[in-house]
């Protein structure tokens, strides 16, 4: 989603996001109203719609948490390089029941190459995801920002999206065509995966029947679309987007896209039906806002963003209505929350932050009970 997945790097050096993924931050102990962590509850004061918080982490990059189809089991992506995981690779694991027992998750992607966006499958045997391991073992080279001078994301086109079982094991290819392909996420019904594209020399959105066939693209306007995902009842679609509009900004955009890079410092959201007719943009705050997932109750969307930070950081949970109406921040760390989801049964809430991390630059997953 993903992104699907999925990193703003301007404010803070510390700070790496990718299309799916995001994190290594290092931002500000403190929320800018003053309050603080209470490390009995994991919790801000003001956190008022989290209830029974679990840290299920610890230590290196965590993020892109999503429930599979039971409401127990979760993948993820992680990133530690005290354990020897250079680049992002996918985890799997059941959601402890009773407090005090251990999240205990293990790797089920091929441990080669760069990993991204994972999604269980309907069938609770299988998962989906993007993986460059076809171009070889290493992790694909980041861009040089310092020579680019810009903050950018790579869009690799040795990305595809691939189905395995919980051994490891590869049991289809999803996609072949050139280019990038990843941020898949699969429809409440189990019919369909939307999925980000530049099989058409841009960044579109696509679905798929979930066996892979019927392939078609639904977004065709110029600028990056991606982490879509499925409203409750797989009747719409929420996703980011940037719209340059000027020459010069259409130009710089076609110019990095060459490169194999977007720059994502500006995006908003927007819904359409799941076949991508109308289309239509919810958000219109400025900065990045991105990592959208619908609420339960369909009618609202959850996302992060940096748009009350003048300097792009920190980055907050909000909800919002379909029809950009209604605007509520949900989470108050001073540093980064980002990558909500709601389990399908809309009674958990699980997403990344930069909370409790003694002041590192640890990223971890937390999950906690809804309260409306």
């Amino acid at each position: 989603m993903n992104f699907s997945c999925t990193r703003l790097h301007t404010i803070l050096t510390a700070l790496l996001l990718t299309p799916c993924l995001l994190v290594r931050a290092q931002g500000p102990k403190n929320v800018p109203d003053g309050s603080t962590l209470e490390k009995a509850t994991l919790t801000y004061a003001d956190e008022k719609h989290f209830k029974n918080m679990r840290q299920l982490t610890t230590g290196g990059d965590n993020a892109e948490a999503y429930f599979g189809f039971d409401n127990e089991h979760i993948t993820f992506q992680r990133k530690n390089d005290a354990e020897g995981v250079k680049c992002d690779q996918i985890f799997y694991g059941a959601i402890p029941k009773k407090t005090g027992d251990k999240f205990d998750y293990k790797l089920v992607s091929t441990g080669k190459g760069r990993t991204t966006c994972a999604y269980l499958m309907p069938d609770h045997k299988h998962f989906l995801y993007a993986s460059t391991h076809l171009a070889g073992d290493a992790c694909p080279a980041e861009p040089d920002r310092k020579v680019i001078k810009k903050y950018v994301w790579p869009i690799y086109d040795s990305y595809d999206i691939f189905v395995a079982d919980f051994k490891g094991n590869i049991t289809k290819r999803l996609t072949s065509t050139p280019g990038y392909d990843a941020e898949a996420t699969i429809s409440p019904d189990g019919k369909k995966i939307v999925f980000t594209s530049m099989r058409n020399g841009d960044i579109d959105l696509y679905t798929m029947d979930i066996d892979g066939s019927n392939v078609k693209q639904i977004t065709n306007t110029t600028g990056y679309d991606g982490g879509a995902c499925f409203s409750p009842d797989s009747k719409k679609i929420v996703w980011r987007a940037s719209r340059p509009k000027s020459d010069s900004e259409i130009k710089e955009y076609k110019d990095l896209l060459a490169q194999g890079l977007v720059m994502p410092t500006k995006m908003e959201l927007f819904v359409a039906n799941a076949d991508g007719t109308d289309a239509h943009q919810v958000t219109k705050l400025g900065k990045a806002n991105w990592a959208p997932a619908f609420a339960p109750n369909g009618k609202q969307i959850v996302f992060a963003s940096d748009y009350e930070y003048e300097r792009g950081f920190p980055f907050n949970l909000y909800l919002v209505n379909l029809d950009g109406t209604g605007l509520e921040r949900i989470s108050h760390d001073g540093s980064f929350d980002a990558f909500p989801m709601f389990s399908p049964d809309g009674k958990k809430f699980i997403f990344s932050s930069n909370r409790n991390n003694g002041g590192g630059h640890d990223t971890n997953v937390f999950v906690c009970d809804w309260v409306d």
